[in-house]
């Protein structure tokens, strides 16, 4: 009797232990962000590997709002970089370097809110090879050496254009931290960034058309 009941019990804990595994990998598949892949499709490839989704994650934030940190950064970093370039150009129209100055004086604060939410968090800003790849608007080196070579009008213009592009897919990437960020904070942000962009598109369409 001692020796049947033993070994009831062996088998009985293993079948418990190998339920609770199984139970936990299933709530760890659950951990992935919800993607759109009609519009999302810069974030869905940026997604980090299955075995990093759960690292870094807790009740006051999630994956998604560490991937809209990690990848907003480096846009609002290239964002910064071509309002820098177009003023240092002589001859810009008043109102476009004033919209880049907007735009810089907007931007440079909030990479550093989100760089300090990802210290907070115990997660690196980098997104190791991913970081700055596939996002939609970002502007590629060719693009940039344009904007760097351009003069006058014709840099205001490409300005205007490329700035456009680049607004576009911040926006997209807001949305995305709306529909499936956790951290208050990040949402909110998200928030901000849709308002304030496309306020910026809608005026950066107007100056297009005088220039």
């Amino acid at each position: 009797m001692n020796t049947t009941f033993k070994t009831l019990s062996i088998a009985a804990a293993l079948a418990a232990s190998l339920g609770l595994a199984g139970c936990a990998a299933n709530a760890g598949s659950g951990n992935s962000m919800p993607m759109d892949h009609g519009s999302a499709g810069a974030m869905s490839s940026a997604m980090p590997s299955a075995g990093s989704m759960s690292t870094g994650a807790n009740a006051d934030h999630n994956q998604a709002d560490i991937m809209f940190a990690q990848m907003m950064i480096p846009h609002h970093s290239q964002a910064v970089e071509m309002s820098d370039i177009i003023l240092a150009k002589s001859g810009m129209p008043a109102e476009v370097a004033a919209l880049a100055t907007k735009i810089k004086a907007a931007q440079a604060p909030e990479i550093q809110q989100m760089t300090g939410w990802l210290a907070g968090w115990g997660i690196p800003t980098a997104m190791g090879d991913h970081s700055g790849h596939g996002m939609t608007g970002m502007v590629d080196d060719a693009g940039i050496e344009k904007l760097k070579s351009a003069t006058g009008a014709d840099a205001a213009k490409l300005f205007l254009e490329q700035m456009i592009g680049h607004h576009e897919g911040a926006i997209e990437m807001a949305q995305q931290e709306i529909s499936a960020g956790k951290s208050p904070d990040a949402v909110k942000l998200g928030h901000d960034i849709v308002d304030a962009q496309q306020a910026e598109i809608t005026r950066m369409k107007q100056l297009l058309a005088t220039l």
